[in-house]
């Protein structure tokens, strides 16, 4: 991970850098990723925050296209956390099933709709305090929630971050929280969620795991990633 010593060097052997530079080169990698994705944003479809909460929690270990699929007849039935709240798990179990892990996806869906009936009179909370402590949600599910259901400050940490950021040389660790607190430590708050998506979307359209698209990356001069595919 980025340190304020310029003589330090992470574990892939990159020289890290102080913070300014950090900023000043996450402000440049930005401007072209804006170009690049100028339609960057949340790809699950939602109305709700309710909605967004079930459908990232549906989202860990696959894809959104398989989401999307899901979630338009699980919506219809599901109106209100109530709903879930009252949800046979064998029968939540099955409906969400193509989503992968779905025992324990309906499992924490139900608590979390169980506590946000007791707790939140079944509204969905504002703050990352709150959402963290519903079950099933973490830092990256809350700040999901925050970014993109109420517009407030929220970036969100996922593979794509991860691995994008890392690829980059921004950090120097795979620790979602670390990742988050660097980019968020050199941003404004209103670009976080932003990032993210911006993130995200050059993950999987051409960062991706295997065989990046490197060639035809708008950042690759910007990369030092070693493993570059010609």
């Amino acid at each position: 991970m980025a340190t304020t010593s310029g003589k330090t060097r992470g574990a892939a052997g990159k020289r890290a850098v102080t913070p300014e530079p950090l900023r000043q080169r996450l402000a440049r990698i930005l401007k072209l990723l804006d170009k690049t994705y100028p339609d960057a944003h949340i790809e699950l479809d939602f109305r709700t925050p309710l909605e967004l909460l079930v459908a990232t929690v549906l989202s860990a270990q696959c894809t959104d296209v398989r989401v999307n699929l899901v979630t338009p007849t699980l919506f219809r039935k599901y109106r209100s956390a109530a709903d879930y709240a009252a949800a046979d798990p064998s029968v939540l179990e099955e409906e969400i099933r193509t989503t992968g892990f779905f025992r324990a996806k309906a499992r924490n869906i139900i608590a979390a709709a169980l506590a946000l009936v007791r707790d939140h009179g079944g509204q969905v909370p504002k703050t990352l305090e709150e959402l963290v402590k519903l079950p099933g949600v973490g830092r990256k599910t809350a700040n999901i929630i925050l970014y993109n259901a109420f517009g407030l400050p929220g970036l969100g940490v996922d593979t794509h971050v991860i691995r994008v950021s890392n690829r980059l040389g921004l950090v120097d660790t795979e620790d979602p929280v670390k990742i988050e607190a660097t980019l968020c430590g050199v941003l404004p708050p209103e670009q976080w969620g932003h990032t993210s998506h911006l993130f995200i979307f050059h993950g999987r359209r051409t960062c991706v795991a295997k065989k990046p698209a490197c060639p035809r990356c708008t950042v690759r001069a910007l990369c030092p990633w070693p493993n570059k595919t010609p």
